[in-house]
């Protein structure tokens, strides 16, 4: 019987609740961060997600009207009322249309204007890809140019220092005999 001190006489269970004091919060702030201290205690369980509130609809107006209303002589007193309420419904029904209309008249124009941009960033890109390929044909061609006039000059200075080039070559080889060091010890 000692054993057993919870209420009520129950055996407890090993994970039993431990009582938390009572806090009252004195801002959102605070409440926010109980509710996350509350949450994070057991993180295994899955936090309440609320569902998004449903959007209000209009009733919708009725097919068939029995009674209608008129300017008629012998409507009693209490008509009058029947006839605001019906015309205030109907007046949040036209409401609610021209606002559903309104924001889907938007959503069109946001999806025309995305496009808009996305067509006018592809011919910027289109532009640029173009003025980038006109460069690189450039400095080719360039290139190309410049290597070609090498080899012009390279073969007419062949033909024209061959007999040069062989008596440099005897200077060359006497040189390399007696070659000079390419660094000299012990100076600074």
């Amino acid at each position: 019987m000692a054993a057993n001190t919870q209420k009520n006489n129950k055996p407890g269970k090993s994970g039993a609740k431990e009582a938390q004091p009572l806090i009252i919060p004195k801002n959102p702030a605070e409440e926010q961060r109980l509710r996350l201290e509350r949450l994070m205690r057991n993180p295994e369980k899955p936090a309440p997600i609320p569902d998004r509130p449903k959007e209000w609809n209009p009733r919708a107006p009725p097919e068939f009207v029995r009674d209608v209303m008129g300017s008629s002589a012998g409507a009693g007193s209490g008509e009058f009322h029947v006839y605001r309420h019906l015309r205030r419904r109907e007046y949040q029904r036209q409401d609610f249309l021209d606002k559903l209309s309104e924001k889907q008249q938007k959503d069109l124009d946001y999806l025309k204007k995305l496009e808009e941009n996305r067509k006018a960033a592809q011919e910027r890109t289109e532009k640029r890809r173009k003025k980038r390929e006109k460069l690189k044909q450039k400095k080719l061609m360039a290139k190309k140019a410049k290597v070609g006039d090498q080899d012009k000059s390279d073969t007419a200075e062949k033909t024209a220092s061959s007999s040069d080039e062989e008596e440099e070559e005897d200077e060359a080889e006497k040189e390399d005999d007696a070659e000079a060091p390419s660094f000299i010890m012990g100076r600074k």
